[in-house]
């Protein structure tokens, strides 16, 4: 039976339908058509001199001692500049050792080598923080070993010229983190006795407290040489703990400090859920009060693979982490939560009254979803997870930075007025933000992140920013974000494809895969700064929505889509024809033969021209030869398909393999993504490829393998943004205005760090080879 392609219409995909990315029943049936786009909720579009650009990305595992393996763990966590704001110095606890990294061209990092603990004391030493003063670092040591019972830590002060640690102070406790005053008079050292999550008190649950001793805040007076420098203790009373309200008052766990101009110390107590405020100079506690509760709605509370923003929490505590000063009687929190709370979000608390000035709610989590770094592993834990957080200045005015630790980013906010905070912009980040050192002589913030996975090539990295124009010229995070329906963004993220709309010249679709489910096809908006997903249809079958592993999607210019659709074998690869709203209208299985030949890696692209429908398979058919992947083209009337061979790319790296990830019919010529498995500076394959339209397929047996040339070299382009080269360069497509578009798919932050670069790269006329 004939089959049509069919013509379709920019207005016939209007229907903006809510199934994953807003506020009702993701089971509901589809709006009607004609419901209104959705529209910018943020205006991301900030001048070059005043924005943050990302300089450098510098993966620590680069920095490691010769001997160690190529694949050990190394991370960065906590970090601290010298007074020159030259070198880096950043605690690695997996390798356990510190990290120098020389930071005079921000541009160009260059390792400098590490200090091991070992070499210090013993080898189960684990940095937890470091600090400058003067020509010393102090390292804050962890040297408990796991006997929480009998918890230790000291701080070693090391000469940074030749790394000789010139005296060693003990702390009479487990350490966390340290900050210097701003005079360097002295330094707050937060003394945590954490708990043993896998111990249970008595009367009590796996992990809770008390499990003693009770934490207290080291003052350390940096005056005179370091050999006389002198541990003050400060103890809180477990009265006025208690008074204030805070969870297990008899057993306080200081997590975070944060020193003043006045010399106070504001102290998180993050398993208490509470805050203290110590006068450094004379080591008396001001105040402590509780950080107290929120219900946040309008989240993702379920790990179900669809991005369902109508959960919430209710009166659930913050559970501070990390904490700075705004000015003199405000503070800001990151409250992650680590026990029984943690709200997904970041609060101003007036230390005078210990009141909430300010809560973030779901902004940060709707922040998250709408720069598609929405993270669905953790949607039933603690979402973003804000963590990290630090105040800097821009232009005399207090500006904080906020790291999420789920969904890797920054968010730097305006808080020139505490209880008004005022959004700036977004800054991608490997894995596991953590560290946030701002550098405000040379307009610098520096973010250590803290994941580290060998295996899936994504490693921790020192992230480098500067401010203004004259660090100028990285590609700009985000280009590609989601409108608003209703106030809440339309969910995306792990998009595999690019289509151009046949009627609309500044339209492109895209699609999530199996990531987010159920599958939609989204539209996006090229005349928006950012690329603006307006739109949202659902796939549907039988009026039910549908999980697919949608890798490629095409617009059928009679009407509809085909999609094709990547299976976990190879007979579950299938294309798939939907009509205007996203409703299957029919399936189309591989060839026996063909099928039964693919493994996990089948589908990756396709294409329509006229009245046939091109397709990409990622890898080679067992029967095939070696190195040849196939394209096919098939005549939807006739149901019949022909198939050729395509040259792959050859690897000499170990784990690595060379695939196919999007086809396009162009200029009369098919032009192929080829991809590696390799990301960061591992990255050597990522390229478009012209092939020449073959008339028809050899009749016998054999498959003709059609030569190939290169139209564009991807790898530079995907460079220009200075972060760490994704892997996964899925989607690509020349719009009706004649421009080349380039999508990676982020995974769905799955072994992968959730950054989405979407290019521009403009007329394909230029930007593609011999066209």
């Amino acid at each position: 039976m004939a089959f049509p392609l069919g013509r379709v219409t920019a207005a016939a995909v209007i229907a903006v339908l809510t199934v994953a990315g807003c506020s009702r029943d993701p089971g509901e049936a589809p709006a009607e058509p004609g419901t209104l786009r959705a529209t910018a909720a943020i205006d991301f579009d900030l001048p070059d001199a005043q924005r943050y650009h990302r300089t450098a990305t510098y993966p620590v595992h680069l920095n490691k001692p010769a001997a160690d393996p190529v694949d050990a763990e190394t991370v960065a966590e906590i970090s601290t500049v010298t007074p020159d704001g030259n070198t880096v110095i950043y605690t690695d606890a997996a390798g356990k050792r510190v990290g120098f990294l020389d930071l005079r061209d921000p541009a160009d990092p260059v390792g400098l080598g590490t200090l091991s603990l070992s070499e210090l004391g013993h080898a189960d030493d684990q940095p937890t923080s470091v600090a400058t003063v003067g020509e010393y670092v102090m390292v804050v040591v962890d040297t408990t070993g796991g006997n929480f019972a009998t918890p230790s830590g000291r701080v070693d002060v090391v000469r940074v010229a030749d790394r000789t640690r010139v005296h060693s102070i003990d702390l009479g406790g487990q350490p966390d983190s340290i900050a210097v005053a701003p005079d360097g008079s002295f330094a707050a050292i937060a003394i945590e006795n954490q708990r043993d999550e896998e111990f249970t008190p008595p009367g009590g649950d796996e992990g809770d407290l008390p499990q003693p001793p009770s934490g207290f805040v080291q003052l350390l007076d940096l005056t005179g040489a370091p050999q006389t420098w002198t541990p003050r203790r400060v103890d809180f009373d477990v009265d006025a703990a208690r008074a204030a309200g805070l969870d297990t008052p008899d057993d306080l766990e200081p997590e975070y400090v944060s020193v003043n101009a006045r010399g106070q110390v504001a102290v998180t107590l993050q398993e208490n859920n509470g805050i203290a405020i110590i006068d450094g100079r004379s080591g008396d506690v001001q105040k402590i009060f509780s950080a107290g509760t929120k219900s946040v709605t309008g989240i993702d509370t379920a790990e179900d693979g669809r991005i369902d923003q109508t959960g919430s929490i209710t009166d659930i505590p913050r559970e501070p982490d990390a904490i700075g000063w705004i000015d003199d009687t405000h503070v800001a929190s990151a409250n992650e939560g680590d026990w029984k709370g943690g709200t997904r979000g970041w609060s101003v608390f007036d230390t005078g009254t210990g009141e909430v000035v300010w809560d973030a709610g779901n902004s940060i989590e709707q922040l998250a979803v709408r720069t598609g770094l929405h993270n669905e592993s953790r949607s039933e834990a603690k979402g973003p997870e804000p963590e990290g957080l630090a105040i800097t200045e821009i232009g005399g005015r207090p500006v904080a930075l906020v790291a999420s630790e789920r969904s890797n980013f920054v968010a730097v906010y305006d808080v020139n007025d505490p209880a008004a905070p005022q959004f700036r912009q977004i800054l991608p980040t490997t894995p596991g933000p953590e560290g946030i050192l701002p550098i405000p002589a040379r307009g610098l913030v520096v973010v250590s992140s803290e994941t580290d996975d060998a295996e899936s090539g994504v490693r921790a990295a020192v992230n480098v920013y500067g401010f203004g124009d004259r660090y100028a010229g990285s590609s700009v995070f985000p280009s590609l974000v989601s409108g608003d329906v209703d106030g809440t963004p339309i969910g995306w993220g792990a998009l595999g494809a690019l289509a151009a709309d046949p009627a609309d010249e500044n339209r492109l679709y895209t699609a999530t895969d199996v990531a987010y489910g159920p599958a939609r096809i989204l539209g996006i908006d090229l005349t928006q700064t950012p690329a603006l997903i307006d739109t949202e249809v659902p796939v549907t079958d039988d009026g039910r929505p549908v999980a697919l592993d949608v890798e490629g999607v095409a617009a059928r210019p009679g009407g509809g889509f085909v999609l094709a659709v990547e299976g976990e074998d190879g007979p579950g690869n299938e294309l798939v024809f939907v009509n205007t709203d996203g409703a299957v209208e029919r399936r189309v299985s591989l060839p026996p033969d063909v099928a039964s030949g693919l493994g996990g890696q089948g589908l990756e692209g396709v294409a329509v021209d006229g009245d046939a429908v091109w397709v990409a398979l990622q890898r080679e058919v067992k029967t095939d030869p070696a190195g040849v992947a196939r394209l096919g083209r098939y005549n939807p009337a006739a149901d019949t398909w022909e198939w050729f061979g395509y040259p792959l790319e050859s690897t000499g790296v170990d784990g690595d393999w060379i695939g196919l990830s999007e086809i396009q019919v162009h200029d009369g010529a098919l032009l192929v993504l080829e991809r590696d498995k390799l990301n960061g500076p591992d990255a050597r394959v990522k390229a478009i490829y012209r092939v020449a339209m073959p008339d028809r397929a050899a009749e016998t047996g054999t498959l003709p393998v059609l030569p190939k040339t290169l139209a564009r070299n991807l790898l530079p382009d995907l460079q220009t943004g200075r972060g760490y080269t994704q892997e996964k360069v899925e989607g690509f497509a020349v719009a009706g205005n004649g421009r080349l578009y380039v999508v990676t798919d982020n995974d769905g932050l799955d072994d992968a760090n959730g950054e989405t670069v979407f290019l521009d790269l403009g007329p394909a006329a230029d930007a593609l080879q011999g066209a």
